[in-house]
């Protein structure tokens, strides 16, 4: 069924691990360190997934050595990859033994990141909106179809597209802040020092955040799509209205009571 001008909710493009066949624990590949405690090949299960599918140690994943498990986010293409377009088989059940779905997964999994993408830029960019809905209600179609079409299909290539949409965006955005906004798109801002600083309007794309001192930060209409936000302190900052910001991306960094978060995203449970 064509889901061409409905509105993408985003409680769609939220992990449901109850409705999904634990792909990520079985298609992603594991590296022992700080984030994983084994090694693990991609279409191996975790030792740690039951046969029902659910996670052994899911309440104390990260004292158990499993903190990349917290900050991984699949946009809900899990549950869409299981119930939708396998039917509800799980890679127990199908003849090569998983190989199509897990490669499938991946590929969903990048059309459903863009999927929240498109629809924050939707609430975003008025002058945009034809364009914007175009390529939502396409990748929509693409996310719907079968299992060859998903794994032929060229999605490198329509992240491309998208992401030249995301990019006028993020422009018009931001110059409605600051007629020069700071750029440091990519930048190795790796444990750097920005406590209080104003970085509203600031173009952090893909920036190199690791480890960095963001507290009372202003980070009001900065970009943050693909910013590495691991271990970032973020206490105090404000988020508010920052934009192409993920809930993966706020799991891997460090927050408090008063770290303003946009309402789209969920306080992560380990922020004290």
């Amino acid at each position: 069924m064509s889901t061409t001008h409905q509105p993408v909710r985003r409680l769609d493009l939220r992990a449901d691990c109850a409705q999904c066949a634990g792909l990520c624990c079985v298609a992603l590949t594991m590296t022992a360190s700080a984030d994983f405690a084994i090694d693990k090949p991609a279409g191996e299960p975790c030792p740690n997934l039951k046969r029902d599918f659910r996670c052994g140690i899911h309440a104390r994943l990260r004292d158990g050595g499993f903190p990349g498990c917290t900050v991984y986010d699949c946009f809900g293409a899990g549950q869409k990859v299981t119930q939708v377009t396998f039917g509800g088989r799980d890679w127990r059940q199908v003849a090569d033994s998983g190989a199509q779905m897990f490669e499938v997964f991946s590929v969903l999994r990048l059309l459903h990141e863009l999927l929240w993408y498109l629809t924050e830029a939707l609430e975003l960019a008025r002058p945009l909106h034809s364009e914007l809905r175009r390529a939502l209600d396409g990748t929509e179609r693409l996310a719907l179809g079968s299992p060859e079409s998903l794994a032929e299909l060229d999605v490198s290539a329509h992240r491309s597209y998208v992401n030249g949409l995301l990019l006028r965006t993020s422009e018009l955005v931001r110059a409605g802040v600051s007629p020069t906004p700071m750029n440091r798109r990519g930048a190795d801002l790796i444990g750097a020092d920005l406590h209080g600083a104003d970085l509203r309007g600031a173009d952090l794309r893909s920036a190199y955040l690791t480890a960095a001192d963001l507290r009372q930060a202003d980070l009001t209409a900065a970009d943050l799509i693909g910013a590495d936000l691991r271990d970032t302190d973020l206490r105090g900052a404000n988020l508010a209205r920052s934009i192409f910001l993920t809930q993966m991306q706020i799991n891997a960094a460090r927050g408090d009571a008063g770290t303003t978060l946009p309402p789209r995203l969920i306080r992560p449970s380990h922020w004290s």
